[in-house]
């Protein structure tokens, strides 16, 4: 199996050492891909010392900035070799800035332009910039991370995300249909519960309601991103795969 060795693969949204990005960014690079990364703060650079500093490459871009993903995308082109996968991952949160749950009824302006950005065109924009090297060399994978919140089911609170989530649904089908001829897929993953450091007490028992009885890890995430990612994906395009232990199947979520 090919996999994805000797790809270059950028993962957005890396920063955390217990979340989605870089636990997918570990799977890929042990799979043998030049891995780089990136969040919203240095603490990227943490996560590439425990990468380890061969193959791999690290910095800080804010996404919602077209300025700063260019710039991104040509670092890491000067650093490991022109952007062969995208996972855009970067989007639940912002390091340093937290945003209440409202109903739509009561979510300010800034509030939903905030999460459209940070989930939604910040993926546009990371996506934009690696299409035309892809195009060109006539090979590409795209992996966008929404949710199971917004394509699927909807969190009382939470309407700016799930909008943001399902419009990720939306590009990964648009993309996937622009992009095929050139030998690029787009694929979408859709986690359910999955814990991370910033998973809360309700979140991890929401998780253990599933029908496997547990959240899942960020590491079965990043499994199915690398899947995705690989020459063995290559009639796999416009889908979102869902992860999340069996629970959209199930109409009631008492748990065990």
């Amino acid at each position: 199996m090919a996999g994805v060795d000797g790809r270059v693969a950028l993962v957005t949204g890396a920063g955390a050492a217990d979340g989605i990005g870089f636990a997918t960014a570990r799977v890929l690079k042990a799979a043998g891909a030049r891995v780089a990364i990136t969040s919203t703060t240095a603490r990227i650079h943490d996560r590439r010392a425990e990468l380890g500093a061969a193959g791999t490459h690290a910095a800080t871009a804010d996404l919602t900035r077209p300025e700063e993903v260019t710039a991104l995308v040509e670092g890491v082109a000067a650093a490991l070799g022109p952007i062969d996968i995208l996972v855009a991952n970067a989007g639940m949160v912002q390091t340093g800035r937290s945003l209440p749950r409202r109903r739509l009824s009561e979510t300010p302006d800034a509030a939903w332009d905030h999460m459209i950005a940070i989930s939604l065109t910040s993926a546009f924009l990371t996506v934009r910039a690696v299409l035309p090297g892809m195009i060109a060399r006539g090979w590409g994978r795209i992996v966008l991370m929404s949710s199971v919140t917004g394509p699927l089911v909807a969190i009382d609170g939470s309407g700016p995300y799930a909008a943001a989530k399902a419009g990720l649904l939306g590009l990964t089908r648009a993309l996937a249909l622009e992009n095929g001829r050139h030998g690029i897929t787009a694929n979408c993953i859709g986690p359910g519960w999955i814990r991370t450091g910033s998973s809360s007490a309700a979140e991890v028992r929401a998780g253990r309601r599933t029908p496997l009885g547990r959240p899942g890890r960020p590491d079965e995430i990043g499994h199915v991103a690398a899947f995705l990612a690989s020459e063995e994906a290559s009639y796999l395009t416009g889908q979102m795969i869902v992860v999340d232990g069996g629970n959209t199947i199930q109409e009631v979520k008492g748990g065990r």
